[in-house]
């Protein structure tokens, strides 16, 4: 028994030698792994490789299908804001071209040193006369009367026709009215030519101006405005551009083909100019007026 459990003793210490031996050698460094080492690592390594590319590739799918569907609802909320978006593109458009039109209208009060500007809205139109008449939202009650002179930031477009106390009709220079006429002059080069407008040529859609001293050299291109005479329209109010210079009255005077300054298709902020001074038609009605009160009194 002695001899026998010796045996087992030294077996044990072998045993523990070797397995010190083992695990120093497992843990000192090496460049080679031993032929178990690199067959486990192997088998390990390939098993790893058939599950994860299958894992991965169905991953990839879901991130995919994910990142669709984010992408969807993404699209989704940036069409809702480009909506948006272009809806307040157009709103502010709108309020540009509105605000331009008033600061234009605004600057051009400047100019009326004889008259007090009146605000007016285009507010209706009739077919039958729609190159000839608008109808505005002042009236009587707004100090508007009878041929007053209207405009826009452009230019001239007419005189007060008729009135309401709450609107007031418009005459456009365009008119075929032969009693409507308008006092103008031509800023030439070194002189100002004077003439009257009095007419409107339909086929070419431009004003005639007549009356213009034959003496006078006249050219393309000049600008027309109004002379202020007669105390209806204001001075130096644009009428329009001469595109072309012909004769009339027999050779005694000349003629222009005027192309007007103001968009009378687009009309919707106007301005009225109220006059301070008497123009010759209401004083002529103030002297009719005085002459009827001295008769009155006189009976």
């Amino acid at each position: 028994m002695p001899h026998f459990s010796n045996k087992k003793l030294i077996l044990l210490l072998v045993s523990m030698i070797f397995i010190v031996a083992l695990i120093s050698f497992s843990l000192r460094d090496r460049q080679n792994a031993t032929l178990p080492e690199q067959f486990i690592k192997d088998t390990v390594g390939l098993v790893q490789g058939l599950v994860a590319k299958p894992a991965n590739y169905i991953t990839g799918i879901f991130n995919d299908i994910n990142s669709l569907l984010n992408t969807y609802e993404e699209n989704k909320r940036l069409k809702v804001r480009l909506e948006d978006f272009a809806a307040l593109q157009s709103e502010v458009n709108t309020l540009k071209n509105e605000n331009k039109s008033l600061r234009d209208i605004v600057e051009k009060e400047n100019s009326l040193r004889e008259y007090v500007p009146v605000q007016a809205t285009v507010i209706a139109r009739n077919p039958d006369q729609w190159e000839e008449k608008i109808i505005l939202d002042k009236g009587s009650s707004h100090g508007v009367k009878v041929n007053m002179a209207v405009m826009t930031a452009q230019g001239l477009i007419g005189k007060i026709s008729l009135v309401t106390p709450l609107t007031s009709e418009v005459e456009l220079i365009q008119t075929n009215n032969p009693n409507f006429r308008v006092s103008a002059v031509i800023q030439g080069e070194n002189e100002e030519i004077f003439g009257l407008i009095e007419g409107f040529d339909v086929e070419r859609n431009e004003l005639i101006m007549k009356r213009i001293d034959s003496s006078f050299e006249v050219k393309e291109g000049e600008l027309v405005i109004s002379s202020g005479l007669g105390g209806i329209f204001p001075k130096g109010i644009l009428i329009g551009e001469i595109t072309e210079i012909t004769t009339d009255d027999f050779g005694l005077t000349k003629m222009a083909y005027i192309k007007p300054a103001a968009d009378f298709s687009m009309l919707q902020d106007v301005m009225i100019a109220k006059r301070t001074v008497v123009s010759i038609d209401e004083h002529e009605q103030l002297k009719n007026e005085q002459s009827e009160e001295t008769e009155n009194v006189g009976e």
